[in-house]
């Protein structure tokens, strides 16, 4: 099958690395072209437009930072949305609002396309390692066409649900990670100030009930003050919290943690920390010291 992907950044540049590794035929687009070279060395084609890649496409990738990105991506003259045939599959990886994806789908499906919401959890790490976990929404019969693909660089793959199902799944996974890293970035600092040397802590913990993926990642990196290279940015998580808190606003669901975290995180992000990686929100404790 011809893949397409769009949205050659921190993530989107390890999955095309994995898919041109598994011999995929891939074409590709970014808003800034020049973020395509490392890929067109390696094999992949490169696409004038969004409609053209989706109109050489069988498969289709997304994989930009927010709901407008996937707009202007799909939308217009040289959109996606233009360039859509019958039988194209938009996969987006994207973690976007579910209204979005069900609004894009829809316009989708009026042009003979077919959508599915595909975010995915596992970092940079996991991109480069093909150990994403993906939480897919839409039909069961286009999940079952695109996973040997996916499976390039997933774990596993979850069928959540009809359309908008898998950034629901998203929008939850990404309030426990964004909050837990909040109270972990509080547990390295009040170690510090006790006295104890926080770069212990993650070995330390590791296998009891505190432990978990994201602790063993961001423990250490915020005992050393090491924000580099970035993983997952402050202001993905911060747009991710904001999505979490519309939806509950939306069915009247009480999320009073997810609100101070995403506070929090916001407070961070404005003191000019919004591209630095998470692990950075140990500023918050201890500017003096850092």
């Amino acid at each position: 099958m011809r893949i397409g992907f769009a949205g050659i950044g921190l993530m989107g540049l390890p999955l095309c690395r994995r898919l041109l590794a598994a011999g995929h035929r891939l074409t590709i687009w970014n808003r800034s072209p020049a973020a395509c070279a490392p890929l067109l060395a390696e094999g992949a084609r490169q696409a004038e437009s969004p409609a053209t890649l989706a109109t050489g496409s069988d498969i289709l990738m997304l994989c930009v930072s927010d709901a407008s990105a996937v707009r202007a991506v799909c939308d217009g003259p040289h959109g996606v949305l233009a360039g859509c045939h019958d039988g194209l599959v938009v996969v987006d990886h994207s973690s976007i609002d579910p209204a979005t994806t069900r609004e894009l789908a829809a316009a989708l499906a009026q042009r003979g396309g077919h959508w599915v919401d595909a975010p995915v959890s596992g970092g940079v790490a996991g991109a480069e390692q093909g150990r994403l976990v993906i939480m897919a929404g839409g039909s069961a019969a286009d999940i079952d066409r695109i996973s040997p693909v996916l499976q390039a660089y997933a774990l596993r793959i979850t069928h959540m649900g009809d359309t908008g199902a898998g950034q629901v799944t998203k929008i939850c996974n990404q309030l426990v990670v964004a909050a837990n890293s909040l109270l972990i970035a509080e547990t390295v600092a009040l170690a510090e100030q006790a006295g104890v040397d926080a770069r212990l802590l993650a070995p330390a913990l590791a296998g009891g009930f505190a432990d978990s993926l994201p602790f063993q990642i961001l423990a250490p990196r915020m005992a050393e003050r090491r924000f580099e290279p970035v993983q997952w940015r402050v202001q993905t998580l911060l747009k991710d919290l904001d999505n979490a808190l519309a939806l509950a606003q939306a069915d009247g669901q009480p999320v009073p943690l997810a609100a101070h975290a995403a506070a929090l995180m916001r407070q961070h992000a404005e003191c000019g920390h919004a591209r630095a990686d998470l692990s950075s929100v140990i500023l918050l404790h201890r500017p003096q010291n850092d």
